[in-house]
């Protein structure tokens, strides 16, 4: 051994200054004072916030409770839930359609697709609801029938949510098809599976759990969109609410009603999409 090189022997566990297998696996956690005092600062706001909400005479509960669940504003809520479920249905079948259209080999098939999302998604649905609402100005009759008495208001307002909910429900689509990786469809290709069979038993599965996020943000968005309609007299949720503030003058308390029932509905679709998203990632989701 060379000079000026001293030979230790490794310290025996549990010897004097010598940590032990505790020590060495205890973990402190940082302490972190801001979180916890910007945490109580924001509930602290929270809890004045709701308290000046509640105890402000202005908002009337009294006045929401007895209208919450009236005769008109329920029938207006069913209307709106109708006009929801009926909107999301034909916009995501017709927007099916057309992402198929928009991925298949016929250019003019794309042409058309691409042309529709273009025109539908420009303009403003406030705008298309108008002019379907005139569009008996331009088109008198249809089928020999007038067209005020076939296109009514709710008619309308099915026809223009429709549209303009298809161009959104299209890309939507088309983005939950082309995340399905390219060999599945290959090796469905290689087992002779028609095309159709290829895209209801392959692709669409696998593309539900790209699609059904969004896809539950445009039905919570078609919710409340509803009540655009009101504009052309359909008696959704918000127009029954207008129709008793303008005969009672009490426009804060039935506003509340409306935007009760809306938070309600939402909240429910939010449980619902929160548990179809799991089903359709099971075999994806990581174990802890």
């Amino acid at each position: 051994m060379s000079s000026g090189t001293l030979a230790t022997a490794p310290a025996e566990p549990g010897s004097p200054g010598t940590p032990g297998p505790a020590d060495a696996l205890r973990v402190v956690p940082r302490r972190r004072p801001g979180q916890w005092t910007a945490a109580v600062a924001v509930l602290a706001l929270l809890g004045l916030a709701l308290t000046s909400v509640v105890r402000n005479k202005a908002f009337q509960w009294d006045v929401v409770a007895d209208y919450f669940t009236s005769d008109s504003v329920l029938r207006g809520l069913w209307l709106t839930l109708w006009l929801t479920a009926v909107v999301m249905a034909l916009g995501f079948a017709l927007g099916t359609l057309l992402a198929v259209l928009r991925l298949s080999g016929n250019p003019v098939l794309r042409a058309v697709s691409r042309g529709y999302v273009w025109l539908f998604r420009s303009i403003p649905i406030l705008v298309q609801l108008l002019l379907w609402f005139n569009i008996g100005a331009l088109y008198p009759h249809i089928l020999g029938v007038r067209t005020v008495d076939l296109l009514g208001p709710v008619t309308v307002a099915v026809v223009g949510l429709t549209l303009h909910e298809a161009a959104y429900a299209a890309e939507v689509v088309r983005g939950g098809i082309l995340s399905v990786d390219r060999g599945q469809t290959e090796a469905a290709q290689a087992l002779g599976l028609s095309q159709w069979r290829r895209l209801r038993r392959i692709v669409l599965p696998q593309a539900m759990r790209s699609i059904v996020p969004p896809a539950g943000n445009m039905l919570i968005g078609t919710l409340k969109g509803t009540s655009i309609v009101s504009v052309i007299a359909v008696q959704d949720l918000l127009y029954s609410a207008q129709l008793v503030y303008h005969q009672t003058y009490q426009v804060i308390p039935l506003l509340m009603v409306a935007t009760l029932w809306y938070t309600v509905v939402t909240s429910v679709l939010s449980i619902g999409q929160h548990y179809v998203e799991k089903h359709y990632a099971r075999g994806t989701e990581r174990t802890r």
